[in-house]
């Protein structure tokens, strides 16, 4: 058998086996930071399939590899612990038992074909040159994310990779398919705190106290105009808040309104001239108003850029394994992850794998996310197939 005959053969072989591996992570979800029984079960799984692996990275994380046949480069591959603070509406067989969490991103499924990815290549050693590293990563949900800890607690210190690959589930593209986007894909997402704080009092009075909900509303509807305005060349922009809290009542001004929002764009100079324009905005609305506004920025993701070279390669193997029609073209998309550390590091190439399911909407981060499970070949498969020709193609 040719490479693809074997990987496709072995895919099919390992196949129930990883469904009820998703299905068992699925069904014991964790949040970000706090996987200990998902690190144990990976650990677990690694010492069954006898694989060398170092443990301890940012707690929970997991660093794994195998080595192919003829020294060469080093390829990583990406799967996530950690689950959402969300209550599944799902009546499944393998439903959270965890009340208010649950893997309503898909990591279950990321880890699981991880896994098989592991399987297949352990398999495939004579296949390959260099080195698959297999990076078993938490919380990629909650700032300041896994990825960016994991390179500070040192997961790459001894086995450098020269490119890290990953995939996502992807409820808008059918199981079978895959989408790519070369260049910067994902936008960057940073945290705005805002509290205004003044004095309060009884609202028939307004001598005697501050109109701080007014200066709330004054100062988010200055922020959106000013950051959120086009201008030649400017990048895609969002300045959005999504919390106002101030506890007062019908006839009570309260002294102080908290108000939390997130920014997001496609550059990063753009992004640093963004928060010192935000922060002269707030300082010059501070004396006008004459009250006060602390301001608080915390850094979150960078912008996600897939390196092209790399892309467009993984693009052309994707279409040789499983089919041109079965690889689209992907739009930039205003949301984050925190992978873009990697991309910042060393080359990566971030890609969607389709987990839709025709007839049914399962939006990600809802409580009634599910996939298409036929999907987790397709995942595991066309890793396995990216890992071995990229190394062999990196080694000529």
């Amino acid at each position: 058998m040719d490479l693809k005959e074997k990987i496709l053969y072995l895919t099919n072989r390992y196949y129930d086996e990883i469904v009820q591996i998703r299905r068992y992570i699925h069904k014991n979800p964790e949040l970000s930071y706090y996987e200990n029984e998902t690190s144990a079960f990976i650990e677990k799984m690694l010492q069954e399939y006898g694989v060398n692996y170092k443990k301890g990275f940012v707690n929970t994380g997991i660093i794994a590899w195998l080595q192919g046949e003829k020294p060469g480069p080093v390829i990583g591959l990406r799967a996530e612990l950690d689950a959402l603070p969300i209550t599944e509406n799902n009546q499944v067989s393998y439903k959270s038992k965890r009340n208010g969490i649950m893997h309503a991103c898909g990591h279950d499924a990321h880890l699981a074909m991880l896994l098989g990815t592991m399987k297949i290549l352990k398999e495939l050693k004579k296949d390959f040159p260099g080195t698959v590293l297999f990076i078993f990563q938490p919380a990629e949900e909650l700032v300041p994310g896994g990825a960016k800890l994991m390179i500070k607690d040192g997961a790459f210190d001894e086995i450098k990779p020269d490119l890290i690959i990953a995939q996502h589930v992807y409820p808008d593209l059918e199981a079978g398919k895959v989408g790519y986007k070369a260049g910067e894909y994902m936008a960057s997402s940073d945290e705005i705190y805002i509290t205004i704080h003044g004095k309060g009092g009884h609202a028939a009075i307004p001598g005697k106290r501050d109109d701080t909900i007014l200066a709330a509303a004054k100062l988010l509807i200055l922020l959106y105009e000013k950051i959120n305005a086009p201008f030649p060349g400017k990048p895609p922009t969002i300045l959005a808040f999504g919390k106002i809290d101030g506890a007062g009542a019908t006839n009570v001004i309260p002294s102080e309104v908290k108000i939390v929002g997130t920014f997001r764009t496609f550059d990063e100079n753009w992004r640093k001239a963004a928060f010192r324009e935000m922060k002269k905005i707030i300082a010059e609305f501070e004396r006008k108003e004459s009250i006060g506004v602390k301001f608080n920025i915390k850094k979150g993701y960078p912008v996600l850029r897939n390196d092209l070279k790399i892309t467009k390669s993984a693009i052309r193997l994707s279409g040789a394994f499983l089919g041109k029609k079965n690889v689209v073209s992907l739009e930039q998309r205003m949301t984050s992850e925190d992978f873009a550390n990697y991309s910042h590091s060393c080359p990566v190439c971030f890609f969607r794998l389709g987990t839709g399911i025709k007839g049914k909407e399962y939006a990600l981060h809802t409580s009634d996310f599910n996939i298409d499970e036929n999907a987790l070949a397709t995942g595991m498969g066309n890793l396995s197939w990216l890992a071995c020709s990229l190394l062999k193609e990196m080694s000529e």
